[in-house]
């Protein structure tokens, strides 16, 4: 017997993939036929769509956050193998999540595109500390902290505000690895 833990989880993949397939325009009956399981199981978790979605935003964003504790946990890696990694880290076994049609939300979602907006803004802290240690070690350029990582929450807000990625043909993954190769580029320091 499933935990209502391991229920949620469950829930919360799901409605990623319908969401995924179909956007907004998904209903509680195609998570349920997805997962086969009933929709009455569904609203004893979730009381509505908007409850759905921002636990689907918290589950993504602390998945990512998971992701960058195990890279700054990784002695093997080199500092700015390590910046890189951190800049660019995606939730561990999500990278096929089209992180491109969060924009959507924004619109009849306001509250839960809010929670995105924060959870972009916040949690800053390891990276920043890396940073620095990447200009103390000479691996970086000295730049102004503040404007890299205004560079980053700029462009990934641009992601999830606009369709540009949808209308370049760019999966969230692909965009997120150009964005943190040109930013690197742009630091790194040169021999």
């Amino acid at each position: 017997m499933e935990t209502k833990e391991q229920l949620k989880e469950k829930i919360l993949l799901g409605t990623i993939d319908v969401f995924n397939q179909k956007g907004l325009k998904f209903t509680m009956d195609d998570i349920a036929a997805h997962l086969s399981i009933s929709k009455k199981t569904i609203y004893t978790v979730f009381a509505d769509k908007e409850s759905m979605f921002l636990a689907m935003v918290d589950y993504l964003f602390d998945g990512i956050k998971a992701s960058e504790e195990r890279i700054l946990a990784d002695e093997s890696l080199p500092l700015l193998e390590k910046i890189k990694r951190l800049l660019g880290a995606m939730p561990d076994g999500y990278h096929n999540i089209d992180f491109r049609k969060l924009y959507i939300l924004k619109d009849k979602y306001p509250t839960t595109y809010k929670r995105v907006e924060e959870r972009l803004e916040n949690g800053w802290e390891a990276t920043m500390e890396l940073l620095e240690e990447g200009m103390r070690q000479g691996v970086i350029r000295p730049v102004p902290l503040c404007l890299v990582k205004l560079m980053m929450e700029s462009a990934l807000e641009q992601f999830f505000q606009r369709d540009i990625l949808v209308a370049n043909h760019l999966s969230y993954g692909e965009a997120l690895n150009h964005l943190v190769e040109i930013l690197i580029s742009g630091i790194e320091q040169k021999a």
